[in-house]
């Protein structure tokens, strides 16, 4: 196999590891740095250009992309995906990750635990964010940072507005968390490689610090992968569409709480504290998806006119519970169904067979208009909770790690 790492720091630990790890399993690897690719465009032929030469296509690209260089990074992976070269992170997955309140935004909707969060505009809107969260202290963060940059504590709210206008000043979008008390200077770091959680350390903040990120002087301490943490890590990067990434979680009184899924998570700190070759395990991974490239689904459906992709809910009222998928209107349809989701476990290509309970959501995919007419009949309003100011409100997915 030929692969590249895109990175800005070939001598990095993490970039070296997967170098070193790839060639032991017998690759030809490069490490080309990203801000030296040109794209070129036209019809039929996109190309991409390294050093102002033609770059020789790899079998595999493992991105390094770090928040400065974001949008050019993906730029050329998204260059790399439509000449069919297999990226192990997508450039979809990278923007979407990279920006925290995108993230949080496309998590939130499937009951992934999270802190309580508030975006705000100015920092007169502050004191009523704070008011909802359940009062300071709180945790202010820029959209877009790494390795606890743009992190802060205050403990005011007076303190609060102060950073939310020197921030804003700076031209940086602010986020406002609630502070989860029980998990000062603690959270959990879980490295997933496609399904499974490789390794898993607790990173503590050294004395005075409440960012307990290995680059701020942080220990680490290995922690059991147990079910309910693989469970939340895997589900959270593969919603995102990441195959390797960092999840960070904290540890709550109601269960575990996400607050960042990494796109390039660094090896250094977890290989150290669990002894576990993250590096090999993410080359044997990439050994295994190479032949299976991304598809963009919208591009292909576009393609056929009067096709798409819906998803029914099952109501009690429809009729559908308590009968098999090949009973109800969407087997004499001819509808495909691709998966079959019920709590939080997805079926995939359930059969004919495949009993219907009232809450499960079917993926399906045919015709749009005879999808239309069931989906517009299944589908619910969705109702707005009310929020508990002094409780997390995140919807905890889990016990406690």
């Amino acid at each position: 196999m030929k692969l590249a790492i895109l990175s800005r720091q070939p001598r990095a630990f993490s970039t070296r590891r997967l170098r070193e790890a790839a060639i032991k399993r017998g690759h030809e690897t490069i490490v080309r740095d990203t801000l030296a690719f040109s794209i070129s465009l036209e019809e039929v032929r996109p190309d991409l250009y390294y050093r102002s030469k033609r770059f020789p296509l790899p079998d595999a690209v493992i991105p390094r992309i770090g928040s400065s260089i974001t949008y050019f990074g993906a730029a050329v992976l998204r260059q790399l995906e439509q000449m069919d070269v297999f990226c192990l992170n997508s450039a979809a997955s990278v923007t979407t990750s990279r920006d925290k309140l995108r993230a949080m935004q496309v998590l939130s909707r499937h009951e992934i635990g999270m802190p309580p969060t508030e975006l705000v505009r100015s920092a007169g809107d502050v004191s009523s964010a704070i008011e909802r969260l359940g009062g300071c202290p709180v945790v202010i963060k820029v959209l877009e940072g790494t390795q606890g940059v743009g992190v802060m504590l205050a403990e005011s709210v007076k303190t609060a507005q102060a950073i939310v206008e020197t921030l804003k000043l700076a031209k940086q979008n602010v986020l406002i968390q609630k502070f989860i008390a029980e998990s000062r200077g603690c959270d959990v770091r879980a490295l997933v490689v496609g399904e499974r959680v490789i390794a898993a350390m607790r990173r503590r903040a050294k004395p005075g610090e409440f960012r307990s990120n290995v680059h701020r002087g942080g220990s680490t301490e290995i922690v059991p992968v147990t079910p309910e943490l693989e469970e939340l890590a895997v589900r959270a990067s593969q919603i995102l569409g990441l195959r390797v990434a960092g999840v960070d979680m904290l540890e709550s009184e109601s269960g575990p709480l996400i607050t960042e899924v990494n796109s390039s998570p660094g090896l250094e700190g977890i290989e150290n504290a669990t002894g576990i070759d993250v590096a090999d395990a993410i080359i044997e991974y990439t050994e295994q998806r190479v032949q299976f490239g991304d598809i963009d689904i919208r591009q292909r459906l576009t393609v056929s006119k009067g096709y798409g992709v819906g998803e029914l809910r099952i109501s009690p009222e429809s009729g559908l519970a308590g009968r098999t998928i090949g009973e109800t209107e969407v087997g004499e349809l001819g509808l495909v169904v691709l998966t079959l989701s019920r709590d939080r476990k997805v079926t995939p290509n359930p059969g004919p067979g495949a009993m219907l309970q009232a809450g499960d959501k079917l993926l399906c995919f045919g015709k749009l208009e005879a999808m239309r007419g069931l989906i517009n009949h299944q589908r619910p309003r969705r109702k707005r909770k009310a929020r508990s100011p002094g409780k997390n409100a995140g919807g905890a997915s889990g016990p406690a790690l």
